[in-house]
């Protein structure tokens, strides 16, 4: 199993997508990767963070998008210029009170270049290497995250696979691939229906994904045994979270939360992610940070898109953080 070692900077490498999200009546930097990363370092200052993407410097997205990682002092040293393809665009959909995306493509991240990105893993080996299946749409970034997933596992690096069933990226070979070159693994609930559908038995593609966590024990088991995964996280929306050893042990599990206000849940599994990983190296253990992700997801549904506008909001997140990392 590769876990964080005290040995590597308590940092974080993310690569792949970073985009501009259209609502109807404007339009904020997203992307999975843009997203953890961004609440990455607004939980953490001064934590060591770096986001492997591709823009257009010269388009209006790309501006955006060099702006938002500006307001987040998040490090610029990975963001790759691509001059012939657009930057990233995501129209979101809003029906129901849920939502859908329609991603144009090709765009700029779907031509991220390895050698520059191989070259910053290499010199800072990360404690976390995040990547997701979306951004391996397209040929040139699909080898390039395969490759520094691949050299990631070698440094030491625990591999947190994030992975976003969306068009494009949606197919089992490509979820399989990415799978044996993850540590851990983060689902939400349809994600993982659809891993068992395509990988388990026909009574794995029944299990009740909503009730009590340890009735998926075992189709769990044979998923993490078949990729070599050593963690798997599920995020189920209102009915909370769960997280599975590799023996499909329940580690933790708890309820979703009431949520005071509910604006959308744009970008609600990122910043569980993104919380996290941060309680992860702040010291928390595993139940206590996963309680903390739970929490801050909830929050960020009262916040318009994938990040709220007013920095205020970070700061008592980052007082708990900080709390328990001084102590």
């Amino acid at each position: 199993m590769n876990v964080a070692s005290p040995a590597l900077a308590p940092s974080v490498l993310l690569v792949g997508e970073a985009l501009v999200d259209e609502f109807r009546e404007r339009r904020v930097a997203g992307g999975a990767p843009f997203n953890v990363a961004r609440s990455l370092a607004a939980l953490r200052p001064g934590l060591p963070v770096c986001l492997v993407t591709r823009l257009h410097p010269a388009d209006e997205g790309g501006a955006a998008l060099l702006a938002s990682s500006l307001r987040f002092n998040l490090s610029l040293a990975g963001i790759q210029h691509e001059p012939v393809h657009a930057t990233g665009r995501v129209a979101v959909v809003e029906e129901g009170g849920a939502h859908r995306f329609e991603i144009h493509a090709p765009s700029a991240w779907d031509f991220i270049e390895l050698a520059p990105a191989q070259a910053l893993l290499v010199a800072a080996p990360p404690a976390f290497f995040y990547f997701g299946s979306l951004a391996q749409r397209g040929a040139v970034s699909r080898a390039s995250i395969r490759a520094l997933a691949q050299q990631a596992g070698e440094l030491g690096s625990t591999r947190y696979l994030d992975l976003n069933l969306r068009e494009g990226s949606s197919e089992p070979l490509l979820a399989a691939e990415s799978l044996a070159l993850s540590d851990w693994l983060k689902v939400n609930e349809l994600e993982l229906a659809q891993l068992f559908a395509w990988f388990g038995t026909a009574d794995d593609a029944q299990a009740d994904m909503l009730g009590d966590a340890s009735a998926l024990a075992a189709p769990v088991q044979r998923l993490m045994q078949r990729f070599c995964v050593q963690r798997l996280i599920l995020t189920r929306g209102a009915a909370g979270y769960a997280a599975f050893d590799a023996q499909g042990e329940v580690l933790a599990q708890d309820s979703g939360l009431a949520l005071s206000a509910m604006v959308d849940t744009v970008g609600a599994g990122d910043a569980f992610s993104a919380m996290l990983l941060s309680a992860c190296l702040a010291g928390f253990e595993l139940a206590q940070a996963l309680a903390l992700a739970n929490r801050y997801a909830a929050a960020l549904c009262g916040e318009r898109g994938p990040l709220p506008d007013d920095d205020a909001f970070f700061a008592p997140w980052r007082a708990l953080l900080l709390k328990e990392s001084t102590r």
